[in-house]
């Protein structure tokens, strides 16, 4: 049965899309079967794995709304262990469709639970927001992955995130846990990045992942070019830092 993580925290830019690609195409480069679901409308992790979002005509958005069936909306991609589920910004009509429905809040569970090819891991890139979507995201998964930038003010907007994650253990998914909390950006000329990381592991202890995701070009760049970086620089340290991230998930 696949393990299934969402990627999540309502500040943007902190990493987030990022992980959920370079994770994704990592796991599926160890052997492990992947399937990336985009959930945010913005659809940027479908567009990192080089498909044109504004073309793709079945999205999450179809199988959420009943149109379509699971195994109608997955994608292959350049590596044969990872398809995708995609997006575009229709997806933005799921939460105003739905928000008078009852049982709104599972829906993606229940969609993604008539899936019948087995994966191994199951990635969930959620918007920068806590709304419907995640909401969703945090109910249909096992565990939660929040990415944690190395910058002023990181630490102060978790404390919210934790107060829904609490929530919806308290009423719709007891049984999910906080997989990790991982430090992204991070910059070894700053002082600021090891204040920022010292004071996750003193809050936060053995939820902190042991790796770290550096600041790094080639991270930023292969986006624009429709690549995880492990097909766009495998020998970077972005790219090095996602292998040894996928290792450290693997072994927990």
């Amino acid at each position: 049965m696949a393990h299934v993580i969402c990627i999540a925290n309502q500040k943007g830019g902190v990493g987030k899309t990022t992980t959920a690609v370079n994770l994704s195409a990592s796991l599926a480069a160890a052997e492990k079967r992947t399937l990336l679901v985009d959930c945010d409308p913005q659809a940027n992790a479908t567009t990192g794995l080089g498909i044109d979002k504004k073309t793709v005509s079945r999205t999450l958005y179809h199988g959420l709304i009943g149109q379509m069936t699971i195994e109608d909306l997955l994608l292959e991609t350049a590596i044969p262990s990872l398809k995708v589920l995609p997006s575009n910004v229709e997806l933005i009509g799921f939460e105003v469709e739905m928000m008078d429905t009852e049982g709104r809040e599972t829906i993606l569970k229940r969609f993604l639970s008539t899936l019948r090819d087995p994966y191994d891991y199951i990635l969930l890139d959620c918007p920068p927001s806590l709304n419907l979507l995640t909401v969703n995201a945090m109910t249909a998964a096992d565990a939660m992955l929040i990415p944690l930038q190395c910058e002023f003010y990181a630490l102060e907007g978790l404390s919210q995130l934790l107060q829904t994650v609490k929530r919806i253990k308290q009423g719709l998914n007891p049984a999910l846990d906080i997989s990790g909390i991982l430090l992204t950006m991070f910059d070894k000329r700053t002082n600021l990045s090891y204040q920022v990381a010292e004071d996750a592991e003193r809050y936060f202890k053995d939820l902190v992942y042991q790796t770290t995701i550096p600041r790094n070009i080639r991270l930023s760049e292969a986006p624009s070019f429709g690549k995880p970086i492990l097909m766009y620089d495998a020998a970077s340290v972005g790219a090095q830092s996602y292998m040894q991230l996928a290792n450290e998930i693997i072994s927990r």
